[in-house]
């Protein structure tokens, strides 16, 4: 009796996965463990270089194949590979390679792995620069974080990243969306049909181990990959803001801010002398968050949801964020610490939790029940297969149903396919 063959996926990366960096590879690592778990034989892929903290794919089964822009050889390779699933990461790696694997696999279900909605997060950040521009205030940004769905599409609806990024999940058979906000601002604003979009947050096992013991903790800690903008400007607004107004009520607190890819302006902000500690990566980032007291993370703008809170979540380790910080991670629930929107609440509420070991045991077993509700990996990876297996099976009919998607491909493919073709001759004349 012969077994059915392994189900073939094909992962397209904007960057090769480090999962010990950023939240987004953590994302893609946690899809592609639930996939192994149904034993699919899975291919990764990415025209970029390896990162400083590259996961070692082949070392787990995967294998890794290096693809290049504008170039007839991913043509050859995935009509030899022949997948069953196509997973692109990021919406810019749809647009380069969606043609290609329309051409050269045509009954392969595409889906978009999104992370966050970048256009969201950029819009955002615009707002942001336009508050700091109008306003020499720097404590209070409650107005940030009051828009409406409507005003964010208000904002987004003309950029050209809005514009492309939607056609891209258009396009797609399926959109994994790791935000329930960022869903309804799809389906609501931007008019995306909900049958496109599949609800994917962070899949979490729960800890193995009880947590460290409020005495057995010290110090504050913030975490987050430097390259990425809203965590810079948080280490900047606990610099100049935040982080002062808690060393004058707590005159011998440390602050370690980890982060990856550690920039020489970073590295300047270090200064012992007023508690600052820049330590630069993490070696192993739970450990570090498991001996924290409490989790910084006073993010301005943003979207998706946060890495760094899930870790704080699975240490044990209460949080302080603001509301962009926590959006879409708790639902109806209470907030393992404490949310607020100016420096000053911020400060206020660090301090208290880190003083009051009962509200920090609270907030402790808030954040574990927290997990059990939302991120459990037992719930969400089966989740996930069944969607993926379920539109295999309608691939056709959710195609016919989808004529604004079969319009865009249409239009965009077609230009995107003379561009690459005109670029790789003109590469090949020089």
């Amino acid at each position: 009796m012969t077994r059915p063959c392994a189900t073939k996926v094909l992962v397209i990366g904007y960057v090769w996965p480090e999962p010990r960096s950023s939240a987004a590879s953590g994302h893609v690592m946690q899809i592609l463990e639930t996939f192994q778990r149904q034993g699919w034989d899975i291919t990764f892929s990415s025209p970029a270089g390896p990162g400083e903290h590259k996961a070692d794919l082949a070392s787990l089964g995967i294998r890794e194949v290096a693809i290049e822009l504008n170039n007839s050889s991913f043509d050859a390779f995935i009509t030899e590979l022949a997948p069953d699933i196509v997973l692109f990461d990021q919406f810019m790696m749809e647009e380069q390679f969606g043609w290609r694997v329309e051409k050269h696999c045509p009954n392969a279900l595409r889906v978009l792995e999104t992370s966050d909605l970048q256009s969201l997060r950029h819009a955002r950040h615009q707002r942001l620069k336009e508050r700091l521009k109008a306003n020499t205030d720097q404590d209070d940004f409650s107005e940030l974080f009051r828009p409406a769905l409507r005003e964010e599409f208000e904002r987004m609806a003309d950029t050209d990243m809005a514009k492309r990024e939607v056609a891209a999940l258009y396009r797609c058979d399926l959109n994994l969306m790791i935000s329930e906000v960022e869903i309804e601002l799809l389906v609501e604003q931007f008019g995306l049909p909900r049958d496109l979009l599949h609800w994917c947050p962070l899949m979490i096992d729960p800890p193995a181990t009880a947590h460290r013991a409020f005495a057995q903790r010290a110090h504050f800690l913030s975490i987050g990959n430097f390259r990425h903008a809203p965590n810079w400007d948080a280490v900047l607004w606990m610099k100049t803001t935040l982080w002062p107004l808690i060393r004058q009520r707590l005159p011998d607190a440390q602050l370690h801010v980890y982060g990856a890819y550690t920039p020489p302006k970073a590295t300047a902000l270090h200064n012992a002398a007023q508690g600052f500690h820049v330590m630069n990566w993490a070696e192993d980032a739970l450990q570090v968050m498991s001996e924290a007291r409490i989790c910084l993370a006073p993010l301005r703008f943003g979207a998706g949801i946060k890495g760094k809170l899930i870790d704080a979540m699975l240490c044990g380790t209460p949080s302080v964020t603001t509301p962009v910080g926590a959006e879409a991670m708790h639902g109806p629930h209470a907030w393992p610490g404490a949310v607020e929107s100016s420096a000053s609440a911020l400060a206020d509420a660090a301090v208290q939790l880190y003083q009051d070991e009962s509200r920090w045991q609270a907030a402790q077993a808030t954040g574990d029940a927290l997990l059990a509700e939302r991120y459990q990996q037992a719930i969400h990876g089966p989740a996930l297969i069944e969607k993926l297996q379920f539109c295999r099976q309608h691939l056709q009919t959710r195609r016919n149903n989808n004529f604004t998607g079969s319009m865009l491909r249409h239009h965009l493919h077609k230009s995107t396919q003379y561009m690459a073709q005109w670029i790789e001759a003109k590469n090949q004349r020089s």
